[in-house]
């Protein structure tokens, strides 16, 4: 075999590797393309439905408002614990619709087939509001057991108001200013919190697109190491 021979065959294997090379970084080009599509699907998917839900709990919401504001006006102010308590409960929900409001039009704002960081930084926004609307929705709670209350009930009541309605009001307003204060990205490892959040599909739904979306990174880096 002369030196032409082995230049030849020599050749050949670089060719030949080059050829393979090319597969190959093809092939990885379709195995993230699709794994990317799979998991923006699913992310999507999840997302819409969320937006649904809250597109519901929007409508249930401008109803419950609209009702509070019917019991407002029908009591003429004539009771300053149920004025305060009907008002607070109004103004709340408001700010919860509101909030809920936002986060659709941040939802149908997400673009799928755009930047990932794009879309890590809007469900991390939809992650630190929907802690926050939960939070605030707590708040509600002592004001459902003071609507009733009456100065006249207050007075000749004796013990029956001291010994259990102000004992119930005053244990469902720290529990909602504990809950207010213990809801937040620092006590996420919790397992109470989480279990907590977790019990209802918001939140549960955002950390979910959020790892989706991840994973994309997350296999991203594998191919490339390999």
């Amino acid at each position: 075999m002369d030196e032409l021979d082995i230049k030849n065959i020599w050749q050949l294997l670089e060719n030949k590797i080059a050829k393979a090379e090319v597969l190959n970084q093809q092939s990885w080009v379709l195995n993230f393309q699709c794994f990317e599509f799979l998991q923006k699907q699913k992310t999507k998917s999840i997302l819409n439905a969320l937006a649904r839900f809250k597109l519901f709990a929007i409508f249930v919401g401008l109803l419950w408002i609209l009702f509070l504001v019917i019991l407002l006006w029908g009591s003429r102010f004539t009771n300053p614990f149920f004025s305060m308590s009907t008002g607070i409960l109004l103004i709340i929900t408001v700010y919860v619709v509101a909030i809920y409001i936002r986060h659709v039009i941040l939802i149908n704002q997400i673009n799928y087939e755009g930047n990932i960081l794009a879309t890590q930084t809007k469900l991390a926004k939809l992650k630190t509001s929907t802690l926050y609307s939960t939070r605030i929705g707590w708040l509600q709670m002592p004001f459902y057991t003071t609507w009733f209350w009456d100065t006249n009930w207050i007075i000749h009541s004796g013990v029956y108001f001291w010994l259990l309605a102000f004992p119930i009001t005053l244990l469902f307003t720290l529990l909602a200013v504990y809950l207010f204060f213990n809801i937040n990205e620092r006590n996420l490892h919790k397992k109470w919190i989480k279990t907590l959040l977790l019990a209802g599909p918001e939140y549960r739904d955002i950390l979910q697109s959020i790892n989706f979306i991840k994973e994309i990174d997350d296999y991203k880096k594998e191919l490339v190491l390999d």
